[in-house]
Formats: C-alpha cells, sequence, structure tokens
C-alpha cells in the first residue's frame, strides 16, 4: 500500500508519492492576438512585450501560430565571469614540490 499525500500551497500542488516529489504548477495565462489584429499593433504590441515581460500568442483561425516573447538581455552570472581575469605564470605541468620536500610532509 502506497501513501500518497498532497500539499496545496496558493495555487501550486505538491505530490509525494513512493519518495518522489512532483509540483504541480498552475498554466500560465497569455494574451492571445489573431494574426490580423498583431499586423496592425506590432510595434506597441513589441513594447508591451518589452516593458511588462508578457508573452502573446498569435493565432490564425482560432489556432495558434506563434509567440511574441520578451527577448532575455540578462546574461548569466555563473558562466564566463571569470573569463580574462586569471594569467598563468610559471611552469603548471611540474609538480610545486621536489619528492624531498614531498617526503618531509609524511
Amino acid at each position: 500500500m502506497a501513501l500518497k499525500a498532497t500539499t496545496v500551497t496558493g495555487s501550486v500542488q505538491i505530490c509525494c508519492d513512493h519518495g518522489i516529489m512532483t509540483i504541480v504548477l498552475p498554466e500560465i495565462r497569455m494574451k492571445k492576438m489573431p494574426a490580423g489584429s498583431f499586423k496592425t499593433k506590432c510595434l506597441a504590441l513589441m513594447d508591451e512585450v518589452h516593458s511588462k515581460r508578457e508573452t502573446v500568442l498569435i493565432t490564425k483561425h482560432g489556432k495558434p501560430v506563434a509567440k511574441l516573447v520578451p527577448a532575455n538581455t540578462e546574461t548569466d552570472d555563473i558562466y564566463g565571469f571569470l573569463a580574462g581575469k586569471g594569467a598563468v605564470s610559471g611552469d603548471v605541468v611540474s609538480p610545486a614540490i621536489s619528492l624531498k620536500e614531498w617526503g618531509a610532509l609524511k
């Protein structure tokens, strides 16, 4: 018999079953716009998406054909933040200490 616990926090549902946790997020609502309307309001809509950071779904005959999403202009702080900050000085291949010094450490 499996134990199953479900917790609802705000609008996020967390389920635990057999030691596995599943988080169910609510569907994110986005603005929908017909292609003809998008064509006439394109530049203003691009400014709105940029300022509000919201996605717009563009449809043709009620079927989704494209998404207008805000561009991610931020760079990731983790990768490459030390690029160009270091320098190689001396011999990086040879051992740092001699065998005699290594023996003295014992």
